[in-house]
């Protein structure tokens, strides 16, 4: 890994487009998401401590565990930053001008098209996929743990909850409609191996994703959506939520045209990094609350 956590932690933003956007989907799990930025300022949050010598002592804790390679926290940090940054073709750099403003797409369009259904399905697929392994890294179990995951997406609070919806709400609503479960149960049904090889976030992280194969991989990766695909759908329906009042909130940041709502997930694969920033924010507060377990 090329930068420390403290530097990562020092480095999120506070605001720009993946913050609005994160704020944006506030409605869906009101007041869960804080957007928790600085090292020091985060094991001040999440211990409530205030002698500064502990603080440091939690702080070098937190540094020392996460430089350990035999504990899962870097390979989990890289996952998070993998999935977010394959995505990232053109425009990122014309955009970072705009970033805070309302942005019209107009002249954006011709760089950003959207993806056909298969490869929305299988780009959503592998995001859940690495939250799921990077959660077997964090917590020390192996990587196949798909009923431990399941399990523990009942507890998830804060910026891992939000994590969450934003995958329901910008990967599956806006690009796939209101029956995206159903959709990419099919489009996962005729995907065959070759697919997912051709796949570019699948080649960066396909050593991290169990099943041996691609054709194993393709089996662990159904075996991932089916077993989540309750939580979700559980989601959707107890917050009513549906792709018209998604893209009615994230019109409060992005001011896009009604009829160019199928290049709005495309612009928001390109545009933001919301699996990274909230992921920098989910293994800094582990590493915080372990550091003080063992302090």
């Amino acid at each position: 890994m090329s930068k420390p956590i403290f530097e990562l932690v020092n480095e999120l933003p506070t605001n720009n487009l993946t913050v609005s956007m994160l704020r944006s989907l506030d409605f869906v799990a009101p007041g869960e998401w804080n957007n928790l930025v600085g090292f020091e300022n985060t094991i001040r949050t999440v211990t409530g401590e205030t002698d500064e010598s502990l603080i440091q002592q939690i702080g070098e804790r937190a540094i020392y565990l996460y430089n350990d390679r035999s504990q899962g926290y870097q390979r989990a940090m890289w996952l998070y930053q993998t999935v977010d940054t394959t995505d990232k073709a053109l425009g990122a750099a014309a955009l970072a001008s705009k970033v805070g403003e309302s942005i019209p797409l107009l002249g954006f369009l011709n760089k950003v098209t959207p993806k056909a259904d298969k490869a929305q399905t299988i780009d959503l697929s592998l995001k859940l996929v690495a939250e799921l392994v990077a959660f077997c890294q964090i917590n020390g179990i192996p990587g196949d743990s798909i009923g431990d995951f399941v399990a523990s997406l009942g507890e998830y609070s804060g910026e891992s909850l939000m994590r969450m919806v934003a995958l329901v709400c910008v990967d599956g609503l806006i690009p796939l409609g209101p029956d995206f479960i159903m959709k990419v149960q099919s489009n996962l049904s005729q995907t065959t191996p070759q697919d997912l090889e051709r796949n570019s976030t699948f080649q960066n992280i396909n050593n991290e994703i169990p099943g041996g194969s691609s054709a194993g991989k393709l089996g662990f990766i159904n075996q991932s959506f089916d077993s989540v695909k309750g939580w979700m759908s559980n989601l959707v329906t107890s917050r009513n939520l549906t792709p018209e009042k998604v893209v009615s909130n994230l019109q409060r940041v992005v001011q896009i045209a009604d009829d160019k709502l199928d290049y709005l997930a495309a612009f928001i694969d390109v545009s933001t990094n919301y699996y990274e920033h909230t992921g920098t924010q989910t293994l800094a507060r582990r590493l915080i609350e372990r550091a003080v377990a063992e302090i």
